[in-house]
């Protein structure tokens, strides 16, 4: 079912929070709080939680999928349920899978993740054009016929990225490459807002490589991984970001470690505590970007 373009949807609910703030959901059983119990069930009150708070502070949703993949079949049943609950409360939801494959195979991932059930009918997701253009045409292709985005894996902020996405060819960053493989196609996920669902990932560790990407992908937004626990500051996060009318605009800052176990709610004993603990993490990183949008 086609339904209002994806950068429509997010820009309007950046618009409406005051900050690009997209919450990571990554479900580290380890590290969740011994009072939601232990496993399956832990993951499942902890997801649902969360989900309610983002809600309140984020413009969009990203659950991690490896880490729901892990729980098996059961942890997958977990992000359809998390997904259909964040489609209840209006939030976005960008599925974190990093598909990457060719022809039918790649067909087959974007059905599972953006498709109607049994797919994951997440709003968004991410993936890898490291094996070509045919390897994200089906994504494409499918997210143009239902009004869903497609991120793809540009800059990323991991620290043995620039190994590989910064090395030179005929004078070009391999990053570079890819947004140029990238930029004839951004018309095709164009919102009325001006801003294209097809997205690139632009790592706030790099926020002058961002700021170049920016150049060469003028109406793409932007999923901007590393601002918090990896080290990038709100500055950098939106170091990537188009100077308009309302402030710096065209993507949104993702944080997950920083807003999921902040010290305060790792500290917290009972369920209030700890989410008086991460509603005020998400908070103030809400304000942070706020800021750094207006600066």
């Amino acid at each position: 079912m086609t339904q209002e373009p994806f950068a429509d949807r997010l820009v309007a609910r950046v618009r409406m929070l005051g900050a690009p703030l997209c919450i990571g959901l990554d479900p580290y059983t380890e590290q969740i709080p011994a009072f939601f119990g232990n496993g399956l069930p832990a993951a499942t009150a902890f997801c649902h939680e969360i989900t309610a708070l983002a809600a309140v502070h984020g413009a969009a949703l990203k659950p991690q999928s490896a880490l729901f993949e892990a729980l098996g079949w059961e942890g997958v049943r977990l992000l359809h349920a998390v997904i259909a609950e964040a489609r209840t409360r209006a939030l976005p939801v960008m599925l974190d899978a990093k598909r990457g494959d060719i022809g039918a195979t790649a067909a087959g991932y974007a059905a599972a993740c953006l498709g109607p059930a049994p797919g994951m009918e997440a709003d968004a997701v991410t993936i890898s054009a490291y094996m070509g253009a045919d390897s994200i045409e089906p994504f494409l292709a499918l997210a143009e016929q239902t009004g869903k985005g497609v991120a793809v894996l540009v800059r990323t902020s991991n620290p043995g990225a620039a190994a590989i996405q910064g090395l030179l060819s005929k004078d070009m960053p391999i990053w570079a490459h890819v947004a140029s493989l990238l930029a004839p196609q951004t018309q095709r996920l164009l919102g009325a807002c001006g801003w294209s669902g097809l997205m690139a990932v632009a790592a706030a560790t790099a926020p002058d490589e961002a700021a170049r990407l920016r150049q060469l992908l003028p109406d793409a937004l932007f999923l901007v991984p590393g601002y918090g626990a990896q080290g990038a500051s709100a500055a950098d996060a939106v170091a990537g970001f188009a100077r308009t009318p309302l402030g710096l605009e065209g993507g949104i800052v993702n944080a997950s470690r920083s807003v999921l176990f902040p010290a305060p709610a790792q500290r917290a004993r009972t369920l209030p505590a700890w989410r008086e603990a991460v509603s005020a993490a998400m908070a103030q990183a809400r304000a942070e970007l706020a800021a750094a949008c207006q600066a």
